[in-house]
């Protein structure tokens, strides 16, 4: 299953590449919304790729996925130190896009950052021990649809290409990370953050 998404990955990530250099002949919004256009095609080639069930055997059931073999991915993100980083650059992403920031807008961030690390370094295999709950109690209490979703892979994105994380660590990741979008996801209406969820 991952070597599917991996692929699927790579193709979106090429033509992205391709994009980037197309967007130099673009104005500055035509080559904001090619890109745009583009992240969210590469989710969608991702989520496509995955088959309708999935079943994970992981030693944390809170993890979402199986920890990966190796620390090599670990340490193209720069380690712990790197993923505080990227999180924090994640967090003002998140914040700032219009998409996101009613979720994120919060007194919530630091703990919502410190969970993040904590799963993606058990993910890379790197020492941690991920102490969160599963994607699916996580978000029970709000809805979030496709477009916000997807804004959040974008930011997500954004922040790796930042830290000049390579893109084949960036893919090894995304692989891990997204069998999990059927936990978070749960609405094709308007999304709803935690609170106004429970009103």
């Amino acid at each position: 299953m991952e070597a599917n998404i991996k692929t699927a990955i790579d193709k979106a990530r090429k033509d992205v590449a391709i994009e980037r250099k197309l967007n130099r002949q673009l104005t500055p919004a035509s080559a904001i919304i090619s890109f745009t256009f583009l992240l969210v095609f590469a989710f969608i080639a991702i989520i496509f790729a995955l088959p309708a069930h999935s079943e994970t055997n992981v030693s944390n059931p809170n993890l979402g996925n199986t920890p990966m073999e190796g620390r090599a991915t670990f340490e193209a993100f720069g380690g712990k130190p790197g993923l505080v980083a990227i999180m924090d650059d994640f967090m003002i992403g998140l914040v700032a896009d219009p998409r996101t920031t009613q979720f994120f807008n919060n007194d919530k961030q630091a703990f919502i950052k410190a969970m993040l690390v904590e799963q993606m370094c058990e993910l890379m295999n790197g020492g941690c021990q991920y102490t969160g709950r599963d994607m699916k109690s996580t978000h029970a209490r709000m809805k979030v649809n496709r477009e916000g979703f997807n804004a959040l892979v974008e930011q997500f994105q954004l922040a790796m290409d930042k830290h000049n994380v390579p893109f084949s660590a960036q893919n090894k990741l995304l692989a891990k990370l997204a069998p999990m979008y059927r936990d978070v996801e749960s609405t094709t209406g308007d999304a709803v953050p935690p609170k106004a969820a429970t009103n």
